[in-house]
């Protein structure tokens, strides 16, 4: 058996699919992960401005996926992407060993940023000079 990696894939929908078309589009691609991997999230950014027109396009549909997956698995999805047509840009990456799942990463944030319970500063005194 082959060891398996952590993914992260972003695709742009051309915007011309309708809102139809985009939702087919990403129920295709879910359900191609799921078939070959495992889909750890799926995260829908929606409508965005691209930087610079692509196939005069200036704004695009970007959904975010992270899976679990063989090392073969990502070059079919890959050259699945560039023969769909309606997916205008699309990236995969394979996360590092130690990588935390998005999900995680704000859940910390949101803990840093919740104050901390400040214990008063004339208790502590006190307590060393009860010992």
């Amino acid at each position: 058996m082959a060891l398996k990696a952590n993914y992260e894939t972003v695709m742009v929908i051309s915007m011309k699919q309708g809102e139809e078309g985009i939702q087919a589009l990403i129920e295709k691609f879910k359900a191609l992960i799921e078939k070959h991997a495992t889909l750890q999230s799926v995260d829908e950014w929606g409508k965005r401005k691209l930087a610079y027109l692509i196939n005069k396009e200036s704004e695009g549909y970007y959904v975010l996926m992270n899976f679990e997956s063989e090392a073969e698995f990502p070059a079919e999805l890959d050259r699945i992407y560039k023969i769909t047509d309606g997916v205008i840009r699309s990236l995969i990456i394979r996360k590092p060993e130690g990588a935390e799942a998005p999900a995680d990463k704000a859940e910390e944030t949101k803990a840093e940023e919740a104050p901390a319970e400040e214990t008063p500063a004339a208790e502590a005194p006190a307590e060393e000079a009860a010992e």
